[in-house]
């Protein structure tokens, strides 16, 4: 995997993925930037949450779950102290569907959280207290 980061201005860049796929990313005005994109740690945030739905979604539709949305809450923590790194991370999926098992869903869930989703299991060896939870939603009541 590879990619590179390209200084545009102020405390703008532009992120460009070996894939050739770009995203600007900004800080806050003061710390030069104009807050017209996410900073970097709030993409590092998003990207958990990128690869955490993924898997659990994958793992749904292998076990035939009529899934017709889904959504990952994401919160963080962040130390108080330079380095400000992630200290606590949760991901709360909201899974809806018609006639969705929760022991499909519990699993998919800890399955993400325990072996496939690189992100999160990257922050959890690094010492971020990470959790995951969620919650199902009959499509036929929603």
């Amino acid at each position: 995997m590879k990619g590179q980061v390209k200084w545009l201005d102020g405390a703008k860049f532009v992120g460009e993925s070996g894939s050739g796929h770009s995203v600007v990313m900004d800080g806050p005005e003061d710390l030069g930037g104009r807050n017209e994109s996410l900073r970097p740690m709030e993409m590092l945030l998003l990207g958990t949450g990128g690869c955490a739905i993924y898997d659990v979604l994958s793992m749904l539709k292998k076990s035939r779950q009529r899934v017709v949305d889904c959504r990952v809450e994401l919160h963080a923590e962040r130390a108080d102290a330079v380095p400000a790194v992630f200290s606590e991370m949760n991901l709360h999926f909201v899974v809806t569907g018609f006639g969705l098992k929760e022991a499909q869903v519990k699993r998919a869930v800890e399955l993400s959280a325990e072996k496939y989703c690189s992100a999160s299991i990257m922050f959890a060896a690094a010492g971020v207290k990470v959790g995951h939870s969620y919650a199902i939603v009959d499509a036929e009541s929603a």
